[in-house]
């Protein structure tokens, strides 16, 4: 398997292997260049001429989560040449790096694709189970609020970084997939299938041609704005207005957890919050969830603190106070690290005839409040896998004449029905979770330390153990099942109505809970 235009066609290896299972896939890559004999060179473009059998070559653009998971998947299903382009090099920087979440949280959709993958086992080892949430109040107590009922269930926080290298690999056993790294895209004609490469580092433009264009870009995919210049495309985004920053707090002495290191931690302050997730080294990461700009004068924002140390340092005293003592390089990751958006982005249709297909953040970038972007876009390659392997024995084998290998004729007409068939199941489910994310910001800010909010959460847990597998949360089904996001949803609106026709505000006592209501309504409304 080559690399070209990584810089001395590095023979790298990336991706990883999948096994269907019925959610999803994983992770993006990167990082291994070998050297020359007198010189490391980052990158070094290559005069490579395109590769013959255009016809039958599927180019994925974008490296990251989605991208890798999709070249997996159709490596695995036979299909050998495949190009995939990375606008990044492949030696990214830590600040480049910093742009991004470094810390993800991994739950059952993910899982059951490392499962079928293979790499659970490994993933297992460099995560760390996160059995519910702690919640950090004003006055420095702390609240354990566990995810389930169930203590045998939990997420994993887990290094986006070290997930990658994971998967990298894992990918060492692949063949018929050629990166480029640090190439930007440019001129796609999604119709014909043709576009071209630049490289970042010395202009050089080469032309490419496939069969059909995976997109897998991000959320502001070049493949999407090719879309939005067809007919009939819509497409929409829009903007919180909070945005993040990410900050840590370091390992305590022999790499001890300064906090407790089995919970998400979690700071709700109204109008802001900030969460911490757990690594292997003992420190955390922790991200600040603010305003960008205060709607009043008095209104704490990223533009009000500015980059100023003491108003920063001052901040954090007042409203994260316990945080604020375990956090010595504060400032300085305040000031140095970037202010990101969260965007929300929705498209419609997902594909170009059989020529064309969006998957992960390029599809539907969500915001991150239930922790389910990765998990989301893995869920994306392995329907669309799992579509594509619907009509895969209806393609025609060819042996390729250069390397000998079985090679599967691309008939873009039974991809476009592949591609027509993933967007029916997956474009519901994507504007639910969507919504769902959004709901749950405003939950995890303004509601986590209220009385009644926290009283219908041991509530749902009572119904939970009195009623298994009749009452169900709507939590546990995004988060320890592969249910439909818009299965989910509906459920949850019905939990809702059950919950309030339970709950008296002014006397919140388990005891008093009428099961014999709630036995009724649960019949009636949930399992008819």
């Amino acid at each position: 398997m080559k690399f070209k235009g990584v810089g001395l066609e590095s023979t790298l290896i990336l991706i990883h292997r999948i096994t269907p299972p019925m959610s999803f896939c994983f992770k993006y890559l990167f990082k291994t260049f070998t050297k020359t004999t007198t010189t490391i060179t980052r990158r070094i473009t290559t005069t490579t001429k395109m590769i013959d059998n255009e016809q039958n070559k599927i180019a994925i653009i974008g490296a990251g989560l989605a991208g890798c998971a999709m070249a997996v998947l159709l490596a695995k299903q036979g299909f050998n040449n495949i190009d995939v382009f990375e606008k990044r090099p492949l030696d990214v920087s830590k600040n480049q790096q910093r742009a991004r979440s470094i810390n993800l949280a991994l739950s059952a959709r993910g899982i059951a694709t490392l499962q079928e993958a293979g790499v659970m086992e490994d993933t297992e080892k460099i995560a760390i189970p996160m059995k519910g949430r702690m919640i950090h109040t004003l006055e420095g107590a702390s609240n354990y609020q566990a995810y389930s009922s169930d203590t045998s269930k939990h997420l994993y926080s887990i290094s986006r970084q070290l997930l990658n290298e994971r998967l990298r690999t894992h990918a060492m056993q692949c063949r018929g997939l050629n990166f480029y790294f640090d190439k930007q895209i440019r001129n796609l004609d999604l119709k014909r299938g043709q576009f071209q490469s630049v490289d970042n580092a010395t202009g050089e433009t080469l032309s490419h041609g496939a069969a059909t264009v995976i997109g897998a870009d991000g959320a502001f995919s070049a493949v999407r704005q090719s879309m939005t210049k067809l007919d009939r495309q819509e497409y929409s985004q829009s903007f919180l207005e909070h945005g993040y920053k990410e900050l840590s707090i370091p390992a305590g002495p022999n790499g001890t957890h300064l906090l407790e290191k089995n919970c998400l931690h979690i700071w709700p302050r109204r109008s802001f919050m900030m969460i911490a997730l757990p690594n292997i080294d003992g420190s955390f990461t922790c991200t600040l969830f603010f305003a960008f700009d205060g709607e009043e004068e008095k209104e704490e924002s990223f533009a009000k603190l500015g980059n100023d140390p003491k108003k920063i340092d001052q901040f954090f005293r007042d409203f994260f106070p316990d945080a604020h003592k375990i956090m010595p390089t504060l400032v300085e990751d305040f000031i140095e690290n970037p202010t990101s958006s969260l965007v929300t982005v929705k498209t419609s249709p997902w594909h170009v005839d059989g020529k064309a297909v969006l998957v992960g953040d390029a599809a539907h970038a969500i915001v991150p409040f239930y922790g389910q972007g990765m998990n989301a876009a893995f869920e994306d390659c392995l329907d669309l896998y799992h579509c594509i392997k619907d009509f895969a024995n209806k393609h025609e084998h060819h042996q390729d004449v250069t390397t000998g290998h079985d090679q599967v004729k691309i008939d873009t007409n039974l991809w476009k029905k592949a591609y027509q068939l993933y967007q029916l199941h997956r474009k519901a489910n994507s504007d639910a979770i969507a919504e769902m994310a959004v709901e749950n910001f405003y939950e995890m800010r303004d509601h986590v330390a209220d009385p009644i909010f926290l009283f219908k959460k041991k509530l749902e847990h009572l119904l939970e153990d009195t009623y298994p597998g009749r009452y169900i949360s709507r939590y546990e089904l995004i988060s320890f099942s592969c249910v439909p996001y818009a299965d989910a949803q509906r459920i949850g609106i019905i939990n809702q109505q059950i919950l309030s026709n339970l709950v008296n505000p002014n006397d919140l006592d388990l005891s008093k809970i009428d099961l014999k209501l709630a036995d009724k309504l649960i019949k009636e409304l949930l399992n008819k």
